[in-house]
């Protein structure tokens, strides 16, 4: 690859980064390309040569969330050879990307980005559709190996994803004043109520989270 390609690709990056920081800040109906080309330091003509228009910025966006939650899966993986321990490594992994970028929960929830705007809602829903085949994939492997019980894989994505765990709206829109780990925690006992063999006994013990963990007594706020 190029050094000039190479450099496009990270600005690009930068750019997506600024406008998930935006959408963050001011909602996506003010997200302009103008406060785009200010965040990232460049003339709005300079950014101009990276993308023809806000929509594929916001699709620069998309692509970003994806490879991020794909990028917490395999290093999850990686983490463990034992699929409860790669789970465990998962939840707190998700936790910490929406912490991280408050943006996301408004990227995938808002009314402002998918009405009137289809092809957005089909990519978000592609998104989700494929993270969460991956946590049931890691599920249906625990189930051949022995550690997780017979129910479906699904509850697991549900735990990670959903209201009963930390989620997305939970996690982006408190004010600091929750332990979001502890809450992890919990979320993780719900989860091996539905899918561990033994929901006595949580199976992470003390497994200590990835590094760089979300801590709010120690970090403060986030949203």
């Amino acid at each position: 690859m190029g050094r000039e390609k190479l450099d496009s690709e990270v600005r690009r990056e930068q750019i997506a980064e600024a406008a998930l920081a935006l959408v963050a800040d001011r909602g996506v109906g003010r997200v302009s390309i103008v406060a785009l080309a200010r965040r990232v330091g460049l003339v709005p003509s300079g950014l101009y040569r990276h993308f023809r228009n806000k929509e594929e910025v916001l699709w620069a966006v998309l692509d970003r969330i994806e490879a991020r939650l794909d990028e917490n899966v395999r290093e999850a993986r990686a983490d463990s050879p034992e699929p409860l321990e790669q789970l465990w490594g998962l939840l707190l992994r998700h936790v910490r990307f929406i912490r991280e970028g408050r943006g996301v929960s408004k990227i995938v929830f808002s009314d402002d980005f998918h009405r009137g705007h289809p092809k957005r809602m089909a990519r978000v829903q592609e998104i989700i559709a494929g993270y969460l085949r991956q946590i049931a994939e890691l599920v249906r492997e625990g189930q051949q190996r022995g550690p997780f019980g017979r129910a479906g894989p699904r509850h697991a994505g549900a735990v990670v994803l959903g209201h009963r765990g930390p989620g997305w709206h939970f996690v982006a829109h408190h004010r600091g004043d929750v332990d979001v780990t502890r809450h992890a925690e919990r979320a993780w006992l719900i989860l091996c109520q539905a899918i561990a063999a033994n929901p006595a006994q949580p199976p992470h013990g003390n497994r200590k989270p990835p590094p760089d963990d979300v801590n709010d007594q120690s970090q403060g706020a986030g949203g």
